[in-house]
């Protein structure tokens, strides 16, 4: 009988599905549509939906994928400080707004995590999240936070 060797594209594929059932039970309520007039919910139920089937993918071509205990943890700690940054963010998101706070993310990504100058990340920071809103918030008309500074 062959041995089974866990691997990383079954791990991956996995936690895609394990978060797409966590997505469809908390989007529930919300509201599908039709094509013709899309609810609140298509675009979350349509993403995640194909984000389980390419899930469902990679566990059935997991077997070209390198073995889970070949995996190296040398990113570990820079994962671990993305991750902190980012739940940071989304909790002070409803507090400081979009711009403020995607600002603030951004450059503690750029320069605590990527090590990059303060100087060029500040500007960079502020530049694209200013772009951003512009797009978002004005040109989309996309209702984005604004915080307690009415930013």
């Amino acid at each position: 009988m062959k041995e089974r060797t866990l691997r990383t594209d079954h791990i991956s594929g996995a936690l895609c599905i394990l978060f797409g059932l966590f997505v469809f039970a908390v989007s529930g309520d919300l509201p599908v549509g039709s094509l013709a007039f899309p609810g609140a919910g298509m675009l979350p139920k349509l993403v995640t939906a194909l984000m389980m089937a390419f899930g469902l993918l990679l566990i059935l071509r997991g077997a070209e994928s390198a073995p889970l205990s070949s995996l190296g943890w040398q990113d570990g700690k820079h994962a671990l400080l993305v991750v902190l940054i980012t739940a940071a963010a989304i909790a002070l998101y409803q507090t400081l707004g979009f711009i403020i706070t995607m600002t603030l993310l951004l450059f503690a990504l750029l320069v605590g995590v990527e090590r990059r100058n303060p100087l060029i990340a500040a500007p960079y920071s502020v530049a694209v999240v200013v772009l951003a809103y512009l797009l978002f918030g004005s040109v989309l008309k996309a209702p984005l936070e604004r915080g307690v500074f009415g930013i």
